[in-house]
Parts: structure tokens; sequence; C-alpha cells
């Protein structure tokens, strides 16, 4: 049973990386003090791991569930754990869960399936779901890719599956059509039984959580989630002048993150906890490789900009 048998996904939600040695093994003792790091920080809800982030879709089962051992082991007596569902087919992905369950996590982050690229109707969504729901009862935050994808969810479709699968809690919103968020976050939080949105929109988070997102979860908070963290309490409180000076500290490091190619954000968050000084190094494993100097160069002035990192690369704060 999860250690914190209530928690509802809201707030702000770091969802950490997985460092490893030169021969893309896991770097455990980098992993572990890269965990104790972001929980360290003050006003999060909760912890991700087995996502896009960790770089789930190059790690085996067992590499997995040796990740949720040791999240729990380090960080699971502190706050819930939101264990990530990546898998192409229903059934493996109700195996993960049920897995996720038992290693003591606290809620589900459900990918939408590969195929889904192909076309879907909404009957096959619920399936889909339903397999999983069938096989732990943790709460669900739902991936919402966006529709140009192929595996974004219809409005209509989320409304069915809100409607059919109780134990979908929240979505990880990634819609990047403004008015089609907006229309999300109204729809879901108003429900009777509400389904919170979490923003994942981290390139304009600020202009995102403004809209009224009831949380946040992202990689960026691997190395921004105390930045991350001091925004969400501004908008809430409607301190907006507040929300305004942390984005614009945010700004330069959101800026190079999430350039293109896209694929590379988690590399480059990487790049940023070595010249932080937070691990040895930044090894990805393939087909992601090794950024060129130019690019850590970018990321270095990014972090010199937001004031992390004095202008000789001296970390001036914690990020």
């Amino acid at each position: 049973m999860s250690r914190f048998a209530n928690y509802v996904p809201h707030g702000v939600i770091p969802a950490v990386l997985l460092p490893f040695h030169e021969d893309f093994s896991i770097d455990e003792a980098s992993f572990r003090s890269h965990l104790r790091d972001i929980a360290a920080v003050e006003g999060l809800s909760a912890v991700t791991v087995n996502a896009h982030s960790t770089e789930v879709a190059s790690c085996t089962a067992e590499e997995q569930s040796r990740v949720l051992e040791i999240t729990m082991d380090e960080i699971g007596d502190r706050l819930p754990i939101v264990h990530g569902v990546w898998a192409d087919g229903s059934l493996e992905a109700a195996r993960i869960a049920e897995r996720a369950q038992a290693g003591g996590s606290s809620a589900l982050l459900v990918f939408p399936p590969a195929p889904f690229t192909l076309g879907q109707s909404a009957d096959m969504a619920v399936a889909h779901f339903k397999t999983i729901a069938s096989a732990s009862d943790l709460p669900i935050i739902l991936f919402q890719y966006p529709l140009a994808t192929g595996q974004g969810y219809p409005l209509a479709t989320l409304t069915r599956l809100m409607d059919e699968v109780p134990s979908i809690r929240a979505i990880k919103d990634w819609t990047q059509v403004v008015p089609q968020h907006e229309a999300q976050v109204r729809a879901l939080q108003s429900r009777s039984r509400p389904v919170n949105v979490l923003s994942t929109n981290s390139a304009w988070l600020f202009s995102s959580l403004v809209l009224g997102c009831n949380g946040l979860l992202s990689g960026s908070g691997s190395v921004i989630a105390d930045l991350q963290a001091r925004l969400f309490r501004a908008v809430q409180a409607n301190d907006l002048a507040e929300a305004r000076r942390l984005n614009d500290q945010i700004n330069p490091i959101a800026s190079v993150f999430y350039s293109d190619p896209f694929v590379d954000m988690h590399n480059r968050m990487k790049e940023a906890l070595v010249l932080l000084g937070k691990l040895p190094r930044a090894v990805v494993r393939p087909p992601l490789i090794k950024l060129k100097e130019p690019e850590i160069e970018r990321i270095r002035h990014a972090l010199i900009a937001a004031g992390l990192l004095d202008a000789s690369g001296k970390r001036k704060q914690a990020a």
C-alpha cells in the first residue's frame, strides 16, 4: 500500500533525472544525491520517476524497478512518488502499474501508447485506461499530448475517460494550443469531482499557470525546482509582480532547455547540473548523444543570466 494513501496529484512535482556512468549503467550514488537534493526543496507535492526525464524509453523493466527501489529508500518517507507507465501495449502498462503500486508508488503517470499515432478512438482510450486501472487502484495522471501528435485525447474523449475511469485524478497537460489548454483547465477542474490540470508547458510556465492550473509536473524541476515552487506560490497568491520577476529569472534557462531539437531537453538539464556541481557527468543513453561544447556554453550563459552561476562559473545559490 502507498505510504501516502490519500494523495491527489497537485502542486509542484519535479520529474528527476537518471545519472549514468560512462558505460551507460545507472550511477546509483549520483542518483541518490540528486533525489536528496530535489526532495530538500520547500513546497513540493511529489517527485516523478520512470518518465521522460529518467530516459524511461531506454530503461529495462528491471532498471525501472531499481529506480523506484532507490527512490523509495532515499525519499519515499518524505514525499509521494509518481511512477511513469511507459508502454505501447495495455497489458504491459497494467503490469507496470501493478509493480509500481507494490513498490510503494503513490500515483501513476500514464503515457499515451505509441500506436495511437496511427489513429485512436474513444473506445480504445477507455479500454487502455480501464486495463491499467484494473491492475492498480493508485490515482492516475493522464499525460495529455498535443493533438497534432495523434496521441492527445480530444476533450470529448477526456470527458468520457473521467466519467468511466474514476481513478484518473489529474492530467499532465502538454497542450500547446492556449485556447485548448484553457478549455481543459476550465472543464476538468470544475467537474463535480475535479480533475487537476498539471502544466508541463515549461517553456511558457508562467502564462500556463496564470490560466488556473492546479499544479505543474516538469523535468526542468530537476534543475530549478525551487524557482518553480516559488513561481507557483506567487501565482496562487495572485502576486503577479513577484511571479513576473521569477519568470524573468527562469526565462533564460527555459529558452535553452526547450530549444530545438526538443528531444535534447533532459540532456541539457544534465549538463546544467554538471555546471552547477550537482552531477559528475552528463551521460545519456543512445539514441541521445553528448552535447557539443558550443551548446554547453549556451547552457552556462543561461545559468549565469538566471543568477545561478557567477561570471566565473561558480554556483551562487541553490538551484
